[in-house]
C-alpha cells in the first residue's frame, strides 16, 4: 500500500537506489542525508550569481542558476536546469531533481525533489519527498513536527501505522498539485495525480487520482451607509 512504486515512477530516477529495500515509503526520510554525503561529488557546473552563498559540499548541475541572496548549504545535490531563486534557503540533506524550481524565500531541509518539482513561492519543505512534477501553490507550508513532539502515526481506515519518525512532513506522489496557502500536517501521504484545494489543512493518507476539496460558507450582508 505504501511502497515507493505506488507513488513514484522510479524507472528513470537517477537516485532510485535510495529507495532500495524500502517497504513503507516514509522510511526513505532517514536515508537522505547519508545518501547525499555518500554520492556527493562537489562542484559548480551552473551559474552562481553575485551575492549568493554556496557551501563547499554542494553539487550544482549544468544550466542551473542560483540567484542573488540564495543560500545553499550542504550536503546538497542540485541537478541540471534548476532555478534556485532569490533568497531561497537550502539547509542541507537535499537532492533537487533536474528542471525543478526552488522559489523566492522558500526553505528546504532533508528532502527529495524529483525532476520538475516546483516549490516556487514562499514554501517550506522539510523531511519530505515530492514526486515528478509535484507542485506547491504560493504559501504552501509542510509541517514536519507535531506540536506534541512525539512520533508521527498514520491512521488509515482505523488501522494505525507507526512511522518511527518524529519529523515527517509529506510524501507527495508524481503530478500532485496543492493549492495556495494550504498546510500539509505531519505525516501527510498523497497518492499521484491528486489535487488539493487552496487554503485547506490536510493530513493522513489520500489515494491516487483524488480531489481533496474544501467547502466554505460565505454570508453576504448589506453594507450600512450613513
Amino acid at each position: 500500500m505504501f511502497r515507493p512504486e505506488e507513488f513514484f515512477d522510479l524507472s528513470s530516477y537517477e537516485h532510485a537506489a535510495i529507495f532500495e529495500g524500502v517497504v513503507d515509503v516514509w522510511e526513505v526520510l532517514k536515508r537522505i542525508e547519508g545518501y547525499v554525503k555518500a554520492n556527493l561529488n562537489p562542484g559548480i557546473n551552473g551559474k552562481v550569481m553575485d551575492y549568493a552563498y554556496v557551501a563547499d559540499d554542494v553539487y550544482i548541475g549544468e544550466g542551473t542558476v542560483v540567484e542573488p541572496g540564495a543560500v545553499v548549504k550542504g550536503p546538497t545535490i542540485i541537478g541540471k536546469n534548476v532555478e534556485v531563486r532569490s533568497h531561497a534557503y537550502l539547509r542541507g540533506g537535499i537532492i533537487v531533481g533536474d528542471g525543478s524550481v526552488v522559489g523566492h524565500t522558500s526553505e528546504l531541509k532533508n528532502c527529495l525533489l524529483m525532476a520538475g518539482a516546483q516549490v516556487p513561492h514562499f514554501n517550506y519543505v522539510g523531511d519530505s519527498v515530492l514526486g515528478v512534477h509535484a507542485h506547491l501553490g504560493a504559501g504552501v507550508k509542510i509541517s514536519n513536527l507535531k506540536i506534541t513532539r512525539d512520533e508521527v502515526v498514520l491512521t488509515v481506515e482505523g488501522q494505525k501505522y507507526p512511522t518511527g519518525l518524529r519529523k515527517f512532513g509529506v510524501i507527495m506522489g508524481d503530478d500532485v498539485e496543492v493549492g495556495c496557502n494550504a498546510v500539509c500536517n505531519p505525516g501527510t501521504v498523497i497518492g499521484p495525480r491528486t489535487l488539493a484545494y487552496p487554503n485547506i489543512s490536510i493530513g493522513g493518507y489520500y489515494p491516487a487520482d483524488s480531489i481533496i476539496k474544501l467547502r466554505q460558507t460565505h454570508e453576504i450582508a448589506a453594507r450600512k451607509t450613513r
